[in-house]
């Protein structure tokens, strides 16, 4: 367990009351037309701070990918960059989007010196599994090949992803070393309150519909989405649900998660097995956060982005090691 200060839980407990309150007013968030709950997100009037499109700094590209082009958006840090950061948004594989965490990715890009590149990948239900692991490995591969020396940087790279980019994100590094040999340039992997078994692990079960931002019906719901028609056993095919696989010759991975989200388990389940394969993880576990708090202004945002950027920083070439 990560350890906090009385003051930063006694905020964290507070934000958690009033954002419950306002949840408890509003109609069940999956009971919620799709499209709407995307407006929304769009327009800042959904459960999470409006988006800040930083149009000065970020760059649109588009790359070829097996199904079509697939968006890009790069924000370079404010220095010399020393690497990429292959960015997977979150959103239960429906929502979100590449230019949506503009800010939360220029922070990132200026504290580790890494350039952040965002995937707009297809979105479940109209694009179902595996079109959006497909369109993240097509990005993860265009980096290796081409991406450096488009984007103008070392070619070192990270990946990382919160909620359903945590899933893609280890989907990602399993299918470069499965289908094309290795995981390289890939030296770390941030993973975010991930998703990791898409039959469901006991925590989400057992959550019911209290609404912090994530429950189960919504789980269940996002599943059939990505999924559709697939029972539990078939959800836990490795190729799907990465908690499954081996996962051997995997890179250094950190896992956030908070006491108070669904996906508890997923990345105490993960952790645990990332690391019985050989490899090296730090787990950070933070008290009554809950899913998606890393989105929120909050001490234990800053402190939780914080132990992100020290992972990212220290698994980069000593040359760059202790910059930002």
């Amino acid at each position: 367990m990560t350890t906090v200060d009385e003051d930063m839980l006694a905020e964290t407990r507070a934000f958690n009351v009033a954002l419950e309150r306002a949840a408890a007013a509003a109609p069940p968030r999956h009971t919620v037309p799709l499209d709407e709950r995307r407006r929304a997100r769009r327009e800042g009037t959904d459960a999470f701070p409006p988006p800040v499109f930083l149009t000065d700094r970020a760059r649109d590209l588009t790359i070829p990918g097996r199904a079509g082009d697939i968006g890009l958006r790069a924000i370079a840090p404010r220095r010399e960059a020393v690497g990429a950061y292959l960015y997977i948004h979150g959103g239960g594989w429906a929502l979100g989007g590449a230019d949506l965490q503009d800010a939360m990715l220029a922070e990132l890009a200026d504290e580790t010196g890494l350039c952040a590149v965002s995937i707009e990948y297809r979105l479940a239900p109209e694009h179902p599994y595996p079109a959006c692991a497909d369109d993240c490995e097509d990005a993860a591969l265009w980096l290796a090949r081409d991406g450096f020396d488009t984007l103008g940087v070392p070619p070192v790279a990270t990946i990382g992803g919160d909620s359903a980019g945590g899933h893609l994100s280890a989907v990602t590094l399993l299918r470069l070393r499965d289908r094309h040999g290795t995981a390289d340039p890939f030296v770390a992997a941030n993973l975010i309150y991930g998703v990791f078994d898409l039959s469901l692990t006991p925590s989400v079960r057992a959550w019911g519909d209290r609404p912090l931002i994530l429950t189960t019906p919504m789980m269940r719901l996002y599943g059939e989405w990505l999924l559709p028609g697939t029972d539990a056993e078939a959800k836990r095919d490795p190729g799907a649900s990465p908690l499954y696989a081996d996962l051997h010759d995997l890179p250094p991975a950190l896992f956030t998660i908070g006491t108070l989200d669904p996906l508890l388990d997923d990345s105490l389940f993960m952790e645990a097995r990332w690391r019985a394969a050989g490899g090296q993880t730090e787990l950070r576990v933070w008290p009554e956060a809950i899913h998606g708090f890393n989105l929120f202004p909050l001490k234990t945002t800053a402190d939780a982005r914080a132990a992100q950027y020290a992972f990212l920083r220290a698994r980069l070439p000593s040359a760059v090691d202790g910059q930002g």
